[in-house]
């Protein structure tokens, strides 16, 4: 009779058992780089809104300087005395701060040129009008080139946000830009008003010019500041920046008009221009802090709002973490187990050569009681006491 080969448990191959790491590690790969990417992203852009912040505080600083410098142009032309203290004031504030993070926005060698022009206008003899009109028209186109060189290092001009991207275009270009031209407009008037008749067209001509100069970026200045309201999510921007925008836009439109040779003349009032001219100047003054806080205020939210983003990111990657540890663990422990069950023998294929109790031959029914043993005989000898036993029997038949 066959005996049946005993079964044996199939051990799974090092493929079958490195399988699911190699997907848990496919899984890893894909999803660590996007969380990489996404961490570095973040920090670009929170680097970019600190920096723009810097560029805010600048500008803050050098908002005093353009005033100032400004005013003493006026008093220059104008024949009044200037008070330096000011000026002086606004300098060595302007001075500390650029000491602080110039170098980080590389405005210290900008700064250095435009400080050692202004020592120089301090120590000028008001005597002559004109020139003076010169100097300090040099020296306030280097304080505009410190402000485009202040936005380009700090990042402001590539601000992705429109709204903060019109605050700063408004208070680091165009406002500055509106209000030295019209500083210059104002001056100039007062000192057409003195020349000679025949050089009062080539004066006009003068004005004109500067009047596009100084009314165009007065004119951007509104239009990015009603954008920004019009295309900011912050309920305060609107509240706070309309109200002295609107002053500014006024003042704006009187210079607009006083600028302009009254009917039926050639000429400028330089009074009422004058006076039209240091109206702007007062709206403008009043203007730029606001506008210098909000962009401050734009600024912060996003940072808070990177630094949300990045906790989110980090607890993300703890618990994409955490769960691929679990699943490995979990992986790792079902291999061990089926191992263990695969070098554990089947019961009852021990020992392969000894019949089962279900394959044990059994004596056939009537063939003795149990412990009768017969030895095994052939079949011719089988019947042999048979046919002696009966015999005589057959011989009487």
């Amino acid at each position: 009779m066959a005996v049946p080969a005993p079964r044996v448990r199939r051990r799974p191959s090092t493929l079958g058992r490195l399988l699911p790491l190699l997907l848990i590690a496919a899984l890893l790969a894909p999803v660590g780089l996007l969380l990489t990417q996404t961490w570095r992203h973040i920090a670009d852009d929170r680097d970019l809104a600190a920096r723009e912040r810097l560029g805010v505080q600048y500008l803050r600083a050098l908002a005093p300087v353009t005033d100032a410098l400004v005013d003493a142009q006026s008093a220059a032309v104008n024949g009044r005395p200037a008070s330096g203290e000011t000026l002086a004031r606004a300098v060595e504030e302007a001075a500390s701060v650029d000491a602080r993070i110039g170098v980080e926005l590389r405005s210290q060698e900008r700064w250095a040129g435009l400080r050692a022009k202004l020592e120089a206008l301090r120590d000028r003899s008001p005597a002559d009008p004109a020139a003076a009109f010169t100097a300090y028209s040099e020296v306030t186109d280097l304080l505009l080139a410190l402000h485009r060189k202040v936005r380009e290092s700090s990042g402001l001009v590539r601000d992705p946000a429109a709204d903060s991207y019109f605050l700063q275009d408004s208070v680091g270009q165009e406002l500055p830009e509106a209000v030295v031209a019209a500083g210059r407009l104002a001056d100039l008037g007062a000192l057409v008003a003195r020349r000679p008749a025949a050089e009062q067209p080539r004066g006009l001509l003068e004005l004109t010019a500067l009047r596009v100069a100084a009314l165009a970026p007065a004119a951007d200045v509104v239009d990015n500041l009603r954008s920004a309201v019009d295309g900011s999510e912050s309920t305060d921007l609107g509240a706070n920046v309309l109200t002295p925008l609107d002053n500014y836009q006024r003042s704006v439109e009187a210079l607009a008009a006083y600028s302009m040779p009254a009917d039926g003349t050639a000429t400028v009032d330089p009074g009422r221009l004058g006076a039209a001219g240091l109206n702007a100047h007062t709206a403008a003054r009043q203007l730029q802090p606001v506008i210098l806080a909000e962009l401050d205020a734009l600024l912060v939210e996003r940072i808070d709002g990177l630094d949300r983003d990045r906790w989110l990111t980090t607890g993300a990657a703890a618990a994409f973490v955490l769960l691929s540890g679990w699943l490995a663990g979990l992986l790792i422990s079902a291999d061990r187990r089926t191992r263990r069950r695969a070098a554990m023998p089947i019961p009852g294929t021990d020992s392969p050569d000894e019949p089962t109790p279900a394959d044990a031959w059994q004596p056939p029914i009537g063939a003795g009681r149990a412990g009768d043993h017969r030895a095994l005989q052939p079949v011719g000898a089988a019947r042999e006491p048979e046919a002696t036993q009966w015999g005589p029997f057959d011989a009487a038949r």
